[in-house]
């Protein structure tokens, strides 16, 4: 099939500046409800990919995610999240974006483009054949990213990805690709919309189911979880409450006691 880039064709919609904001937001609505649509399709490849994160992550490996622009922002915004949420080490999840830290808020010019930084800041982090590699990219087609999976597949290192356009080129390097056909945006191009917005719900399937099967999940309460700040130090209580059966006063001085979720349920039990 020849690779046709969806992700830059024309917008459904034509002369957005003559709608009004009513029609303009229904409108971006109605796109963005195809989708979890779109996301449903790649299950299985979302599955596959989900397994071998896994089974690297089990046996003492890391996840890497590695985009440019939106792509690489959502990357580390997933990477980020993982340690509040489910008490992971800074170094178990790590986001990667052409341009470096500065990219984060600020496009950096040409980034993108280069055919060797990829790869080069992979090894700043001592990526290696224990880790997996994640690419991000909606087009599909960023050398960045291309070309530092390439390099991981040279070098043994299982890579995945993540992108919008089917049979693109950096589905071509993955061994694992997700390709998430959400078709043409409602702002010709505007890949941070649809494109976007189902680069997140993909990677919030990725980190949350692979972080569920590492054992950091009890039933559905995340009892790992950082208590960086008053609402998690309630809701951390009150887990302790439904789990013990106990008063919150008990629940409180049980967390105070053991600074964590499931520690002092373990401890509570043994009382």
């Amino acid at each position: 099939m020849a690779f046709i880039k969806t992700t830059e064709q024309d917008s459904l919609y034509n002369n957005l500046e003559e709608m009004s904001i009513n029609e303009i937001i229904t409108n971006i609505n109605n796109e963005d409800k195809t989708v979890p649509l779109a996301v449903e399709k790649a299950l299985p490849q979302i599955e596959l990919l989900i397994e071998q994160i896994v089974y690297k992550l089990k046996n003492g490996g890391r996840l890497f995610y590695i985009g440019a622009g939106t792509s690489g922002r959502l990357g580390i915004l997933d990477a980020s999240e993982c340690p509040p949420t489910f008490g992971v080490s800074h170094s178990l999840v790590i986001g990667l974006i052409a341009g470096g830290d500065n990219a984060i808020r600020k496009a950096v010019e040409n980034a993108e483009d280069s055919i060797t930084q990829g790869w080069k800041d992979l090894q700043l982090k001592n990526v290696s054949d224990k880790d997996v590699v994640v690419g991000i990219a909606a087009s599909g087609t960023t050398p960045y990213v291309i070309h530092a999976l390439k390099e991981c597949n040279n070098h043994n290192i299982i890579t995945g990805c993540i992108t919008c356009n089917n049979k693109s080129p950096l589905s071509q390097v993955s061994q694992f690709p997700i390709e998430v056909i959400v078709g043409p945006e409602f702002l010709t191009g505007s890949s941070r919309m649809k494109a976007g917005t189902a680069q997140k719900l993909v990677l919030n399937m990725i980190t949350t189911t692979s972080m569920i099967q590492l054992g950091k999940v009890k039933g559905n309460k995340m009892v790992d979880m950082q208590l960086s700040n008053d609402k998690l130090v309630d809701r951390g209580i009150k887990m302790i409450m439904n789990e013990l059966k106990v008063p919150e006063s008990t629940a409180a001085e049980l967390l105070n006691k053991y600074k964590s979720v499931r520690k002092s349920i373990l401890n509570g039990r043994k009382q």
